[in-house]
């Protein structure tokens, strides 16, 4: 698990900005989702292309998440990378330009519908009555990408916590657009996975004094309430 570090001069932004550290005293169960991005076995199994070596060690977070937003009766969302073949020349920008064109393939192949490493993460706590959400970009706000706006907007949710993988990427990539889709943003950063633990915390901290707020398992679920009217 990465060590979360929030720069002291990052701290202090936040703290004249807005007179407090964190936004969120209480989180609201009903109005509330735990948003699990992209803990597929492409990202956990080590013998993948695209493994990330911290993923498989949040998943007892991540579950202990899911627990405590059922608990406070929230929405709990599984969202899930799905590529196909299509997708290496709709999105020729990243596929083939970022990506060389034969890591490119491995990466859709491993992340198209029916591959081993497409499938979520056995050990995950994955209930029934959860939302589970396909996207095709990095980001599960983005339009176009992923129906979990509207999801989560037909539930009356306005507040979402991320986590899963990867923290620099997807998870990122996802809390900043939830912001300019105007749901306030949570990310649980010891549910959260990258390659380094650089990444990880640069993510974190241009999160934290910008997007929304950064807090531990702990400091996410002592929060969670059931709101009763």
């Amino acid at each position: 698990m990465h060590r979360t570090e929030i720069r002291p001069d990052i701290r202090e932004r936040i703290l004249k900005r807005r007179g407090r550290p964190f936004i969120h005293d209480q989180l609201h169960g009903e109005s509330t989702a735990l948003v699990v991005i992209d803990m597929q076995s492409a990202f956990i199994d080590p013998g993948k292309p695209s493994a990330i070596p911290e993923a498989h060690g949040i998943v007892p977070n991540i579950n202990r998440l899911a627990t405590a937003m059922r608990t406070a009766g929230g929405t709990v969302c599984w969202v899930y990378t799905s590529f196909s073949s299509a997708t290496l020349s709709d999105w020729s920008a990243f596929f083939g330009g970022v990506y060389s064109a034969q890591f490119s393939q491995a990466v859709v192949s491993n992340l198209s519908e029916g591959s081993e490493g497409h499938q979520l993460w056995p050990e995950l706590d994955i209930r029934a009555a959860d939302l589970q959400l396909s996207k095709d970009r990095f980001s599960a706000f983005l339009p176009g990408a992923c129906d979990l706006p509207h999801q989560l907007r037909s539930r009356k949710i306005d507040t979402v916590i991320i986590c899963g993988t990867v923290t620099n990427v997807c998870c990122e990539s996802s809390a900043r657009d939830a912001l300019m889709q105007n749901f306030s943003v949570v990310m649980a950063h010891d549910a959260n996975a990258a390659l380094t633990d650089d990444d990880h915390n640069a993510s974190m901290n241009a999160i934290a004094q910008t997007f929304g707020d950064v807090m531990s398992t702990h400091e996410v679920t002592s929060r969670l309430c059931k709101q009763y009217t």
